[in-house]
């Protein structure tokens, strides 16, 4: 047997009958006493492989229950499969190298990283779906019997489903949960298997063709579990995702795109950042609408030189106010109507004799062309030698149409290798990760931008669902989350300018709203609202997360806590009719009693049992406390 020993939880393999079965996965310990994989009955009208644990199945030893690998020519492919345990976390790493040893190619029709068995017969699926601006919904199934299958074809994880799964019996408690590290097409399928089972698969969409003497690489697959159900899985991969990140600070950012749109003009511009910096600010982004050609959606990407020849002196001009500066770019589309598109019309994606499909009224690149690479380099060198920029916002706002999927693997390829360009050279650079909103949200991208853009939605109720259902599976120091008008082009329901400000201080906090429109008192109250958000940030970006309805608890290293809450329902309609506060229970407190800033006394009990009391009116519908241990 072999034993792969996390933090607090061990994965324990054996070799049987020609492949490897999972004998144990839990916490430490669990390895010890009779496994609860092994099937114990007589196997009728299948293999025995069909009815086994196993870790990694071809079409050939597992032809009726679903195997992780299909080709025609497995006797021609040396299969390796590999694990590794990420230190400090309950995570494990699992994919495969798979070698052509003949002489010819052959096509994988499906690449799986991995088969993740887990001990529930009747499992309780958790899963994120949703759409353009509706992303990270988070949905349960029962699955008594069958399959449940998430996949995108867009060539990106795309904004349907989120590449991660969370598994428990169907009565909630323990949980186990897969997220798949890749930007490009995807599958997870999750089976209950005749013994008894459940068999989870995931993997990139093939084809994947596999040259003479050439090694393919699946996507790493992340495995985790955690006894404390979807609320300790959640921790559990946010631990995981700070491995991933770089310790930058993620600073308080205005982007004007909501006030401006495509028309930036440098002395509006300029105002705008005035207005931020005065209010705490650290960083002005100027979003799409600065190149040339770009009036509008219809023209300009490709073409990426400003359209003002005045550029470098306003970005200077914006640093001068002791702000950073950011700029929005979307380098794999280019526009019909752009210099790049009439220079090299044959570097975007297309069938010869079809018309080519306009999303957005933009094309894409072939990033997998080696020529398109050096051209993307290239241009983001120059962006960034050129001009003080020390922020992206990498975008991406259509999914690839006649791009075959056998073209999945190299255009995902460079993608990470100009992310990692960027990060080698331009180390002071941070990258926010988009695609039209939350369309790229993989562990592969997470591991080398810096935050996430988890939604074009910034409707404060609508954020709600959408946050809560992106901290399940990330961590919150990826999730960027403005302050935007209300009411607003999304979600016309109005909240106050506290509500707005709570919800985005959830993650990473920043400003889309038209400052120039806001009034002294508003622009006062965000003065001392970001002021106090830089006080907790670090405990947010860093400390362990609890979800509630309608409330997420922080808790920092030092044992501080921090609570974020929202009202969303009806008031008690107190004081003029009989009424309780209502109440936020917490959870995982470490000290025996807590004060808060105005000095009020807690015991622990009282905050488990009892709960933190908000006493909600129309106007005051969203607050946080911040507590500290008493020693």
């Amino acid at each position: 047997m072999t034993t792969y020993r996390m933090k607090t939880t061990s994965y324990t393999t054996a070799d049987r009958d020609g492949w490897t079965e999972l004998v144990a996965w839990g916490p430490h310990g669990v390895e010890d006493g009779p496994s609860p994989f092994t099937n114990q009955g007589e196997i009728h009208f299948m293999t025995a492989a069909d009815a086994a644990p196993i870790e990694y199945a071809t079409s050939w030893q597992r032809p009726f229950s679903g195997a992780d690998l299909d080709a025609p020519a497995v006797d021609r492919l040396r299969i390796e499969p590999k694990y590794e345990v990420v230190p400090g976390t309950d995570v494990l790493l699992r994919w495969v190298e798979v070698t052509n040893t003949g002489d010819s190619e052959v096509v994988l029709e499906r690449l799986g990283s991995a088969g993740v068995c887990v001990p529930t017969g009747k499992p309780l699926l958790t899963f994120l779906s949703g759409q353009w601006a509706r992303e990270f919904q988070r949905r349960q199934v029962v699955l008594p019997a069958g399959r449940f299958q998430m996949e995108s074809r867009f060539g990106v994880p795309g904004h349907g489903y989120a590449p991660w799964l969370a598994v428990q019996d169907a009565e909630g408690g323990q949980a186990w949960g897969v997220s798949l590290a890749w930007s490009g097409s995807w599958e997870i399928d999750a089976s209950v298997e005749p013994a008894g089972i459940t068999r989870i698969r995931a993997g990139r969409l093939g084809p994947v063709v596999v040259g003479p003497g050439e090694t393919v690489a699946s996507p790493r697959l992340a495995l985790a579990s955690s006894v404390d159900g979807l609320d300790g899985l959640a921790r559990v991969w946010h631990e995981y995702e700070r491995t991933l990140s770089r310790p930058v600070e993620r600073k308080v950012l205005y982007n004007s795109w909501e006030a401006t749109g495509f028309d930036v003009q440098f002395d509006r511009q300029l105002a705008l950042a005035k207005r931020a910096a005065a209010i705490g600010v650290e960083l002005f982004v100027v979003d799409d609408g600065w190149f040339v050609g770009r009036d509008d959606d219809t023209g300009g990407l490709g073409d990426w030189e400003p359209a003002d020849p005045s550029f470098g002196e306003f970005v200077e001009e914006v640093r001068a106010l002791g702000l950073d500066f950011g700029l929005w770019v979307e380098p794999e589309s280019v526009s019909p109507k752009s210099r790049l598109y009439a220079e090299h019309p044959d570097w975007v994606y297309h069938r010869d004799g079809h018309d080519r499909t306009l999303i957005r009224n933009q094309l894409l690149l072939n990033l997998g062309r080696e020529d398109v690479f050096e051209f993307l380099r290239s241009t983001l060198d120059r962006l960034l030698g050129s001009y003080a920029i020390s922020y992206l916002k990498w975008d991406m706002n259509r999914p690839a149409t006649e791009r075959d999927l056998a073209l999945d693997g190299a255009h995902v390829a460079n993608y990470h290798r100009l992310l990692d360009h960027v990060r080698e050279r331009y180390p002071h650079v941070t990258v926010e990760a988009c695609a039209g909103g939350g369309g790229r949200t993989d562990l592969a991208t997470i591991a080398r931008a810096d935050v996430v853009w988890p939604s074009d939605n910034t409707g404060p109720l609508d954020r709600l669902a959408i946050q809560d259902g992106f901290l399940l599976a990330h961590a919150p120091h990826l999730m960027s989350s403005w302050v935007t008008d209300s009411p607003g082009f999304f979600d016309p329901r109005p909240r106050s300018l506290r509500f707005r400000f709570v919800l985005a201080m959830a993650g990473v906090l920043g400003i889309g709203a038209d400052l120039s429109r806001w009034t002294d008192e508003q622009l006062a109250e965000a003065t001392v609202l970001i002021a106090q958000y830089k006080e907790i940030r670090s405990i947010i970006h860093s400390g362990q997360v609890c979800r509630s309805p309608n409330a997420v608890q922080y808790s920092g290293a030092d044992g501080t806590v921090v609570v974020l809450a929202w009202n969303t329902g009806e008031l008690t309609g107190a004081p003029f009719v009989p009424g309780r506060s209502s109440r936020v229970p917490l959870t995982a407190l470490a000290a025996e009693s807590y004060v808060d800033e105005s000095g009020r006394r807690f015991s622990a009990s009282h905050l488990t049992h009892a709960g933190l009391a908000f006493d909600w009116t129309p106007e005051f519908d969203a607050d946080f406390t911040v507590l500290h241990p008493v020693s």
